[in-house]
């Protein structure tokens, strides 16, 4: 038996059965044609298999105005980040509401197909405004919207081929399929940790403190599109991996792939993120300091407050706030803020920066900073990359 239920009340399932898919792929040659770049893939993907639920497609006009001003889908579901698909003016004006749409990937493989109902302008600028918090082209969610086409279409997708990359085939897990796992595991209360980085002690702590309070962690790192200077996907799941080895109990925590994009989007994607962990059968989700956020452009709690803006029975999932952590050295062991009465002077902190610098000297960080089996792994990493 389900311990939460999918977001909206109903797991979505877009995905083609044989036969509607060789349908389908009769009639491919027949039908416009649609490139997708590589966080639309991500989004037909997410879609078709659930973990957007109760989405069934590319948001239409209503939903997509609901979701900027409002933060929630025009039936009132709370819903925080627009699903899209931008086109060009051209390639707009070739189709018509009805019409279906084949969707391809870059080398012309079918991927699904959209059945268009309506096709109509958007305000990029105030979307950048609400949804980022900002119009800065820096941002690289605003440069990726503002890059993107004038016209948005929207309509249900039927997807025809996955288009899954054989990385990480042991821990690709469906939001039925992680279900159904939890069931097995007897798992009640499962916490989701999202992540874009290599897990170092601070998140090591925030994970195992959570892991006190429910069954299970659902240790679900993503894979999909992320910044160039983000540590790429198979480094990180190496990390992840000798993590749970070395300092995890096996029984109690699963490692999965979460195949979306990133949008840099700070508060609303922490809300974004919560939904899809509940869609994969979470019942509690980690929300740490600047959650989602990039460069300056989020104050590092404001994941934490948009979640006062929202009726925890309507979101249905429970968020778990942690604050900046790190080892004390008075204390002995790791603390954050909230629990620990020293100096910062005792807390063992490293930036981003020193930490690169450190890593790329072949020199292992504090090991109360980082464990050094992962240390270890950055910097062979590292070493590759610039021999």
């Amino acid at each position: 038996m389900e311990t939460i239920a999918a977001h909206g009340g109903r797991l979505v399932n877009r995905i083609a059965d044989p036969k509607t898919k060789e349908g389908w792929l009769a009639k491919a040659q027949s039908l416009p044609i649609i490139q997708l770049n590589a966080r639309e893939i991500s989004d037909i993907n997410m879609i078709a298999v659930g973990a957007f639920s109760p989405l069934e497609g590319f948001m239409g006009a209503q939903d997509y105005e609901s979701v900027v001003e409002r933060m929630r889908l025009a039936n009132g579901l709370p819903w925080t980040i627009p699903i899209t698909l931008a086109v060009t003016q051209d390639e707009a004006a070739a189709l018509s509401a009805g019409d279906d749409v084949l969707l391809a990937a870059c080398e012309g493989t079918p991927a699904a197909v959209l059945h268009l109902q309506e096709k109509f302008h958007f305000d990029k600028e105030k979307e950048a405004d609400r949804v980022y918090r900002t119009t800065d082209l820096s941002h690289p969610g605003v440069k990726y919207l503002m890059d993107s086409g004038d016209i948005l279409l929207g309509g249900k997708i039927t997807l025809l081929d996955r288009l899954q990359s054989t990385d990480f085939i042991e821990n690709q897990l469906d939001p039925a399929e992680s279900r159904q796992l939890f069931h097995k595991l007897g798992w009640k209360r499962v916490v989701g940790f999202q992540t874009r980085n290599p897990v170092h002690r601070a998140h090591e702590y925030i994970q195992k403190c959570a892991l006190e309070a429910v069954d299970g962690l659902f240790l679900h790192p993503l894979v999909g599109e992320t910044k160039s200077d983000d540590i790429p996907a198979d480094v990180r799941m190496r990390c992840y991996k000798v993590l749970l080895d070395n300092y995890y109990p096996k029984d109690r925590v699963v490692l999965a792939i979460l195949p979306a994009a990133m949008r840099y989007a700070g508060p609303r994607e922490a809300i974004f993120h919560a939904i899809i962990r509940k869609n994969y059968g979470c019942t509690h989700f980690i929300v740490g300091r600047d959650h989602a956020g990039v460069g300056k452009f989020y104050g590092s709690f404001d994941a934490h407050y948009i979640f006062d803006e929202f009726d925890p029975d309507e979101l249905a999932i429970t968020p778990l706030f942690f604050d900046y952590t790190f080892y004390c050295r008075q204390c002995g062991g790791m603390a954050s803020y909230k629990t620990c009465p020293h100096d910062s002077a005792n807390h063992v902190s490293l930036s981003g920066t020193k930490v690169r610098e450190m890593l790329g000297a072949g020199e292992i960080p504090p090991v109360e900073f980082s464990r050094p089996e992962v240390a270890r792994i950055l910097i062979d990493a590292m070493k590759g990359k610039s021999g």
